[in-house]
């Protein structure tokens, strides 16, 4: 299939599936949250078209007992369609995991204090292309905005699961997790994001410790992001992730379609 049937195919499922939910009614925007914020807690619903296939996302709050908390739960399905809808060629040796099976699943979950813009995210994520896990709780702490900017500073440590042929399920080691969300608003209704995440093995086999993180002991990820809010409800953001091994043009990229019910 060409590039370009690809690409039709992926935005008439995306435009049948999310587009409808944004036009049918008005909206009422009375305790609409600011989804600019890497912090802001709200029930939402989204889809985007990957370069490798599509990806699925639904978002609950809960209540956390505490009128001075809230709390959410995101579950995220991704690399849906990846060899039919997705672009990226697997004969090459970075794609050579792209097709049409589910590539990963990713369960996040937020905690946040209304009082000290801090918050806390337990973070797993399943990988299925690699029969592997890993887990990582982080602190999230807001800090004063600087004209348009904001920085959000982040640390956490994990650990991560092994489903090994020979030896079945393992914990092969724990890792540490530290870096930041960087937001500029440039209009306000248009904002770029800077994510980058430093992750560096602690504690486990030598394999591991010295290999876990693209065959080395520690790895710098980045993501960038440019996004546009539709209306208070509904925006579309485009991301790009890389890191040191792995360039911004080889990285992932996708076009993220999301609403805030």
């Amino acid at each position: 299939m060409s590039f370009s049937k690809r690409l039709s195919k992926s935005l008439i499922i995306l435009n049948t599936l999310f587009i409808p939910s944004v036009l049918a009614s008005q909206e009422d925007t009375k305790n609409v949250q600011d989804m600019s914020d890497p912090l802001a807690v709200y029930r939402q619903v989204g889809g985007g078209l990957t370069d490798k296939g599509i990806n699925l996302k639904l978002g609950e709050v809960f209540d956390t007992g505490n009128e001075a908390t809230m709390g959410m739960n995101i579950i995220e399905i991704k690399g849906i369609g990846g060899a039919s809808l997705g672009f990226r060629d697997n004969n090459e040796s970075l794609y050579t995991n792209v097709d049409d099976s589910i590539d990963t699943m990713r369960f996040r979950r937020f905690n946040v204090d209304l009082t000290s813009g801090r918050g806390s995210q337990l973070d797993v994520n399943l990988n299925f292309d690699r029969d592997s896990a890993d887990g990582s709780y982080s602190i999230i702490q807001a800090l004063p905005k600087w004209k348009s900017v904001q920085l959000y500073p982040l640390g956490g440590l994990g650990f991560s699961i092994q489903n090994d042929s020979k030896e079945g399920i393992t914990v092969p080691g724990t890792f540490a997790v530290l870096g930041f969300y960087g937001k500029l608003a440039l209009t306000d209704k248009i904002w770029i994001n800077y994510n980058p995440v430093w992750l560096t093995t602690l504690v486990g086999s030598r394999e591991y410790k010295e290999t876990y993180f693209a065959k080395d002991n520690n790895l710098i990820t980045h993501e960038a992001a440019i996004s546009y809010q539709i209306t208070p409800r509904a925006n579309v953001r485009y991301f790009a992730n890389w890191n040191q091994k792995v360039d911004v043009l080889d990285g992932d990229h996708r076009i993220e379609f999301n609403y805030q019910l």
